[in-house]
């Protein structure tokens, strides 16, 4: 059994297109025993009725899907690793950097993998879960144990019928979606403007060079390649066009009263910054902000 542990957006579209009856949510302490039911609408296709199972104590997971936020990743498999096989892989989906890590560390033994996606997921309605928008998944191996297990578990992933694909150094593959994320989510979040409108606005042009110089010094200092400020908000822009009229996943929490990921996006880079002798005060300034909305 394919087992998901976090039903949102991007948990019920695993769970929607992984192959019916393999695959199961992780319950929540005292979760209800009737399972998840939503409508899912593809992205090409009819909607469909989708009734997921919640996973048993009794049932072993060949491989867990982790879609929860970053900031509560570790808490949410403290208590399910120690019923979990020793060969079951661990697939983290988690934004930013930061709370990867803290799993690997944490079990070094277990098979820990990473993934990045541009997958596009949202629910409009508590009981609609909507793929917005085809794109590309990369799984890679964040422990020695994550690197044996890599094919199968990219094998498994690929009976969605989604794109997928094995990465070799996720750790890069994480940094690019961390930069993206770093120059478009906190603008959104304190302008609260869809993605396409920062670019425009006062605020946005007066602090991106200088986010943009903090990121290509962090960079440097991680052993990633190296990035000029220019081209780094090149890429930003780049997506901020192609993705205009979405909103990102951190004004949605904002819109939505929820606790945001910006300490494992921008806060990340702010820490790193402390570690490393940079100083990051433009990344600072955006974490404290988008904070103060929470």
């Amino acid at each position: 059994m394919i087992a998901i542990l976090g039903a949102g957006s991007l948990g019920r579209l695993w769970a929607a297109k992984l192959p019916a009856g393999q695959v199961a949510f992780v319950p929540r302490p005292e979760q209800s025993l009737e399972p998840l039911a939503y409508r899912f609408r593809p992205i090409h296709g009819p909607e469909a009725s989708v009734h997921i199972p919640w996973l048993s104590n009794a049932q072993p997971a060949s491989l867990l899907i982790v879609t929860t936020k970053a900031g509560d990743t570790l808490d949410a498999l403290k208590p399910l690793v120690s019923r979990l096989p020793e060969t079951t892989p661990i697939v983290l989906f988690q934004n930013g950097l930061g709370s990867q890590q803290r799993v690997a560390e944490t079990w070094p033994s277990r098979p820990v993998l990473a993934a990045t996606t541009t997958e596009g997921a949202n629910r409009p309605e508590s009981a609609l879960a909507v793929h917005a928008g085809q794109g590309e998944t990369w799984v890679g191996a964040l422990t020695a144990t994550g690197e044996t297990h890599l094919s199968e578990t990219v094998s498994t992933l690929a009976a969605s019928g989604l794109s997928i694909n094995t990465e070799t150094d996720i750790l890069s593959r994480l940094w690019q979606k961390l930069i993206i994320n770093a120059g478009i989510n906190p603008f959104t979040a304190i302008l609260n403007c869809p993605n396409g409108k920062i670019l425009t606005h006062s605020f946005y042009q007066r602090w991106i060079d200088p986010l943009c110089h903090e990121i290509s010094a962090l960079l440097t200092a991680s052993d990633q390649p190296l990035r000029s400020p220019t081209a780094l908000r090149e890429a930003i822009e780049k997506v901020a066009l192609s993705t205009a009229a979405n909103t990102s996943s951190m004004r949605a929490d904002r819109l939505a009263g929820r606790t945001t990921e910006i300490e494992f996006i921008n806060g990340y880079l702010a820490r790193l910054g402390a570690e490393s002798g940079i100083e990051t005060p433009v990344n600072q300034m955006l974490t404290d902000q988008v904070k103060q909305l929470h």
